[in-house]
């Protein structure tokens, strides 16, 4: 393995992947723009979503008798903008020459709720533990029935909750201030809450779920198509077996394919961290309206870490991808090939994203979901360095095993040139299990 002959082959396959545009949208223009792109549109979404949801009028039909003394909770329903009671008219003078509506009650309200023609019902019925001597007084309760399922309906049983809170609230106040009662003597328990966390711990949390996992797909993004393109595109090509007869050894061959993949991969994952993190700011915080405002900063330590996390990935889903992509003929195939080595981008979901969860030694195990797990924490400014080393050391030793399987793939001919026809588990099946089991089986016969 000569390092000069590495040297001009990587830059040589890193000059036909700028010319590549598949492998520059993927690449670099992918890990830019798609993900913060993508973030604006879903959340643009959300806000389009709730804005309708918060313009139109909720369907409501009100069963029963409000007992007299609570009559202003039925009017201050009629009253509200955001909802239609049906059958009622609503308050105040109607403009001159207008002509007020009255939507008609469906016959059959729970049938009209199933179909979407009603949004809620309101059954106001008789309370529990009414006292006798106080008629007047006499509490009730509310039954909201409505459609989970639908947000229409989700929607009106909230307007209606909130209205029947308000009603209540300004009830007690009216009937404590009559009796005398001061504010302070009115609850009869307070319940209150206090947010210990900063802007800068909001910030992380965010930060530390949304780039850990994007990290990795856009690394396993990043390798996915020069994987398959320096493999099965060269065969595809008919270049393969020119680049077989160059005077550098196939060793030195490989090995610079290996790089330029695997470059690409960390170009690909670091790219799409900066461009996530210059941008979520503006994306998140229009969401954040009213609520607590969060800061974006990473800590100085995160930043190693990090890199080292996008090294050790791109490392290994160069190697897995390349060994499946080198069995394939046709670019289209070794897309096929490869899926199982994507698909391991999914093993941080699948681990969830739980804030109290941090890195442990049995996490620190498995590949992929360790280093997720190990730049969340470290976003969030917790380094344990053992595991740290340990998710290192788990991920480099898959690299090292699929770089030893590697070697011995390269050392049939047949492979290299192109000529054997079929899958990699074939060939691992065919040639590396039963060749040894063959020659166990000379070694152990007697010469005669």
């Amino acid at each position: 393995m000569n390092p000069t002959e590495i040297r001009l082959l990587y830059l040589r396959e890193l000059r036909s992947a700028l010319r590549e545009r598949s492998i520059v949208v993927n690449g670099i223009l992918m890990p830019i723009f798609l993900y913060p792109v993508m973030l604006w549109v879903m959340f643009s979404a959300i806000m389009f979503v709730q804005g309708l949801n918060e313009g139109f009028l909720s369907r409501v039909v009100v069963e029963g008798d409000v007992p007299p003394a609570h009559a202003a909770l039925l009017d201050s329903l009629i009253a509200d903008d955001d909802v239609l009671v049906m059958g009622r008219e609503g308050e105040g003078e109607p403009e001159e020459g207008a002509e007020v509506e009255v939507v008609p009650v469906p016959d059959n309200p729970v049938r009209a709720l199933q179909e979407g023609d009603v949004d809620a019902i309101v059954r106001f019925g008789g309370g529990d533990g009414v006292a006798a001597d106080a008629p007047g007084l006499a509490n009730f309760k509310v039954e909201i029935r409505f459609d989970r399922s639908e947000s229409r309906s989700r929607t009106a049983r909230d307007r209606v909750d909130g209205a029947v809170d308000a009603y209540r609230s300004r009830w007690l106040d009216r009937e404590a201030e009559a009796l005398g009662l001061a504010e302070d003597r009115r609850a009869l328990y307070a319940v209150t809450s206090e947010n210990v966390s900063t802007e800068e711990e909001l910030g992380a949390m965010v930060l530390g779920q949304m780039l850990s996992l994007f990290l990795v797909i856009m690394v396993a993004v990043g390798c996915f198509v020069p994987s398959v393109d320096t493999t099965a595109g060269e065969r595809e090509r008919s270049t393969w077996e020119t680049l077989m007869t160059v005077a550098a050894s196939r060793t030195s061959v490989v090995t610079a394919k290996y790089l330029y993949v695997a470059t690409l991969g960390i170009i690909a994952g670091l790219l799409n961290v900066a461009a996530m993190f210059l941008s979520i700011g503006a994306i998140v915080e229009p969401l954040l309206e009213g609520n607590e405002a969060l800061t974006f900063s990473v800590p100085l330590l995160a930043l190693p870490v990090m890199a080292m996390g996008a090294v050790v990935l791109a490392l290994f889903f160069a190697a897995g991808m390349m060994i499946l992509a080198s069995f394939a003929r046709t670019f289209k195939d070794g897309q096929a090939m490869v899926q199982p080595v994507y698909w391991l981008v999914f093993l941080p979901m699948l681990l969830g994203q739980q804030t109290d969860l941090t890195l442990t030694p049995a996490i620190a195990a498995i590949p992929v979901a360790n280093v997720a797990m190990m730049i969340r924490d470290a976003l969030n400014g917790v380094f344990i360095w053992p595991l740290i080393a340990q998710t290192l050391a788990v991920n480099l030793a898959l690299v090292a095993l699929f770089l030893w399987l590697a070697r011995r793939v390269l050392a049939f001919e047949d492979f290299l040139m192109g000529s054997f026809d079929g899958s990699f588990w074939r060939f691992m099946k065919d040639r590396v299990l039963g060749k040894n089991k063959r020659t166990a089986a000379v070694e152990a016969t007697p010469n005669v």
